[in-house]
């Protein structure tokens, strides 16, 4: 078991703590951005479909754009990369505030902003999972790792919750506002790690085809079949998931308790986020991988909770629980991407992780709200949460999930 020592030891690392701090202070208006949203298109035309709509047209960006920037991570500098991310995502959720504000928003405007922040947020997410092991020894990556978890969900669960009373309050442009504010923030604060070059992607000694490049990730994805057997499962539950909770949560919240709640719900989903992080930080099992794949059917609690007792107190206990699986889990892929594939080509096996995680994502999004209007919001949700439990056992049953262990991390 870990001491207390090595359980903070990444916080000497001062490039470990720009990261931190960035990542931090970029998710604390991120964490405000759907719920506003949300509420932004439902003011607009009060109509699930449009927002589903809206929500799907980012992941479709997300996910066209994804490869590349697994390619881009792996050849630029990465802190750079994330410079450049969050100024472009700020100037491009500050235009989405502005339209909203202004009242001259329309669905596609936004659809056409939210495809702008889909294919920034491509670039900058395997970036971002791949400069981790950068910044700390690789005997450091679990409590690195976890702590950068509690970060993010500590912003999650500020901005959630200040975010739904800024909503109620004051309308949802401003709340996309903060988003732009804390995406800026953010761009300063990565411009502050400083890593030399060759530890931060750019440091091929013979240049490549774009095309290679893939081929490269390609082999290095499919020739590890606990990647992509998880990576299936997450196709599936992503797009039941999010679009049970992201689509239809919202029009569950309208019609019942009120939106101010919704945002404590939500809120309670970063709660156990950061539950499980600090679970994570302090258990250490040899077969991590395989415990938190299997603890993904709690994803499905939630969603049957919205279909059969929506009510705020069931709500939030089961958001949260669901957090605290989905956090045990996400430490433990990190830390078993960050320590069995080489380092060189990491960004792009995350790139085909992020792809094949949400590649379903947008036919979720953009399916649930009319298949609600047709069948009804309840029958809806009990299908996603079913696809949930289906996908779930299908992977935790499958050997070389369940012996996967940790190992020492790679070098390039």
């Amino acid at each position: 078991m870990s001491t207390t020592v090595d359980r903070f030891g990444p916080l000497r690392s001062t490039p470990f703590r720009w990261l931190l701090a960035a990542r931090t202070t970029s998710i604390l208006g991120n964490a405000v951005a759907p719920i506003a949203l949300a509420f932004a298109v439902l003011d607009l035309t009060g109509s699930a479909a449009d927002l589903g709509l809206v929500v799907a047209s980012r992941s479709v960006a997300n996910v066209a754009v994804l490869l590349f920037g697994g390619v881009i991570a792996d050849r630029l500098p990465r802190d750079v990369v994330l410079v450049g991310t969050s100024c472009a995502a700020a100037v491009t959720q500050g235009a989405v505030a502005a339209l909203v504000i202004t009242g001259s928003a329309s669905i596609p405007s936004l659809v056409v902003l939210s495809v702008l922040n889909g294919a920034v947020a491509a670039v900058s997410l395997p970036a971002a999972g791949a400069l981790v092991p950068d910044t700390v020894p690789g005997a450091q990556l679990r409590p690195a790792n976890a702590l950068l978890r509690l970060g993010l969900n500590g912003g999650s669960i500020l901005g959630a919750s200040a975010g739904a009373g800024l909503v109620a309050v004051v309308g949802p442009g401003w709340g996309l506002a903060v988003d732009a504010v804390g995406f800026a923030l953010a761009g300063v604060l990565f411009g502050r790690m400083r890593l030399p070059r060759t530890a931060t992607g750019g440091g091929a000694s013979e240049p490549t085809s774009v095309v290679a490049d893939l081929r490269e990730g390609w082999r290095e994805f499919v020739g590890r079949r606990w990647v992509w057997i998880v990576v299936l499962q997450f196709a599936v539950l992503n797009a039941a998931f999010v679009g049970a909770t992201a689509v239809l949560g919202p029009v569950v919240a309208d019609a019942s308790f009120g939106r101010a709640a919704w945002g404590l719900v939500v809120a309670a989903l970063s709660v156990g986020l950061a539950v499980g992080a600090v679970v994570a930080l302090r258990w250490h099992p040899r077969h991590a991988l395989g415990i938190g794949v299997a603890l993904m059917v709690v994803a499905a609690v939630p969603v049957l909770t919205l279909a059969l007792r929506p009510s705020v107190p069931a709500l939030i206990v089961s958001f949260a629980v669901a957090g605290a699986a989905i956090e045990v889990f996400s430490i433990a892929w990190d830390q078993s991407l960050q320590t069995n594939v080489p380092r060189d080509v990491l960004a792009r096996v995350y790139s085909y992780d992020a792809v094949g995680s949400v590649v379903a994502l947008p036919f979720g999004e953009a399916l649930v709200g009319p298949l609600a209007h047709t069948v009804g919001t309840t029958p809806t949700l009990l299908g996603c949460a079913l696809l949930v439990v289906v996908a779930t056992v299908a992977a935790a049953v499958t050997p070389s999930v369940r012996r996967v262990t940790v190992q020492e991390a790679r070098p390039a």
